[in-house]
């Protein structure tokens, strides 16, 4: 299997965009994007394509009718490059820029927002924090295995109790002397029921909040699996149950505390989650383009009628405007001056615009569009969780609001 870095080796031949709705790779691209990534950009995100038209799409309808997470995926994302590509390679990541991380995921979620859920929970909220916080010991012991794909991590911020009020969260952990006693409990935790590595956040007696490391075999912590899912039924979700789970003070993140620490972590999460729904959109756009334009009725494709076409050209001017402005705020993430505020504004118009186009392409496909003969349904049930996720669709609308008021309504 080829890696991104295989790839990017310098006899690959260089990349000629071409305008109208693709390029010459078939990327729909109405406004020559391309003509804005570099040679780079392009190769990672024809690699990522191809390894997923090659170890997702063809089982990736099964997997999901079977709500079967395909745990060898793991390894093969590693393999490719998937995990952490914007950690430094001296810890087994990538070392890219994050417009190429952006479009990782982008093509990742063409293929299933489970899939990519898997790819972006490991490397923006768990190699992210320990290479951002953690100790140097830390970052040698779990970024390599974790990016090879050895190692399956998760998240746990989210609470029974607790969602989009994280700074309530009662889990906590107490100084036991030598090591620290971690009680609590965290749920809708994407990767959880076959993770190796947790990275868990919790209250101390002070009440500040610490981000723990919490590795697989620790006595007292479990991991229970949720089942019945009508949405990202590829992906394993679960819960984190924490019951006087000794932590060694080695595995404590030592460089942050309090909520910046995992508010970081879910606006890197969230600028990935802005270019993953427009791989989801377009992956709608295009099959409802190709099915128009061989369905016929009343002796003419159905793409001949006015209300198909406004569909059409609607979905592609969205996904152009989307397509935009998560390169916008991808240059201005490379440069450091991008705003919690911004990445939220790009989460939410990207994953509303990608449901909108799903129920659009769904209208397309007629009857045909509820079947697993299409993707339609998938990514629709897949982008109900994904506009809940990383911040409801609400509270991204009022953390704008806060962001061009000052006042925050959310409290």
């Amino acid at each position: 299997m080829s890696s991104i870095a295989d790839v990017l080796a310098p006899e690959a031949k260089a990349h000629t965009a071409q305008g109208g709705s693709t390029n010459a790779n078939g990327f729909t691209d109405y406004f020559d994007l391309d003509g804005l990534l570099t040679e780079e950009h392009i190769l990672v995100r024809q690699s990522i394509r191809d390894f997923v038209k090659k170890e997702i799409s063809p089982s990736i309808e099964k997997w999901a009718q079977q709500a079967h997470f395909p745990s060898e995926i793991v390894r093969k994302f590693g393999d490719v490059g998937a995990f952490g590509p914007t950690v430094p390679t001296e810890y087994g990541g990538g070392g890219m820029d994050y417009i190429s991380y952006g479009l990782i995921m982008q093509e990742i979620e063409r293929g299933d927002s489970g899939m990519r859920s898997t790819a972006s929970v490991q490397g923006s909220l768990v190699m992210f924090p320990i290479y951002q916080y953690g100790s140097e010991e830390q970052r040698q012991k779990f970024l390599p295995k974790l990016a090879s794909g050895e190692w399956l991590g998760c998240f746990g911020l989210t609470e029974p109790d607790h969602g989009s009020n994280p700074g309530g969260m009662t889990t906590n952990i107490k100084d036991a002397g030598d090591h620290y006693v971690l009680n609590g409990a965290k749920l809708w935790i994407s990767n959880s029921p076959e993770c190796q590595v947790a990275v868990v956040w919790a209250k101390n007696e002070q009440g500040r909040i610490k981000g723990v490391i919490v590795e697989r075999g620790m006595e007292g912590f479990t991991t229970p699996e949720i089942h019945n899912k009508w949405s990202l039924r590829a992906s394993i979700t679960g819960e984190l149950v924490f019951d006087n789970v000794k932590i060694p003070k080695e595995n404590i993140l030592p460089n942050i505390e309090g909520l910046r620490g995992p508010l970081s972590c879910l606006d890197s999460a969230r600028f990935g989650i802005a270019w993953g729904a427009i791989g989801a959109a377009i992956d709608c756009y295009e099959s409802a383009l190709k099915y128009s334009l061989q369905r016929e009725q009343f002796g003419k494709p159905i793409a001949s009628f006015q209300l198909q076409q406004r569909k059409l050209a609607e979905m592609i001017t969205e996904i152009t405007k989307a397509q935009l402005m998560a390169w916008r705020l991808g240059v201005l993430k490379n440069e450091g001056k991008a705003t919690s505020a911004q990445i939220s504004m790009a989460k939410r118009n990207s994953v509303d615009m990608a449901l909108h186009v799903a129920r659009e392409a769904r209208q397309i496909h007629g009857g045909m569009g509820i079947t697993g003969e299409y993707p339609i349904m998938r990514h629709m049930m897949n982008l109900e969780s994904v506009i809940t996720y990383e911040g409801t669709h609400d509270i991204h609308l009022l953390i704008t609001g806060a962001d061009i008021t000052g006042i925050q309504a959310f409290k």
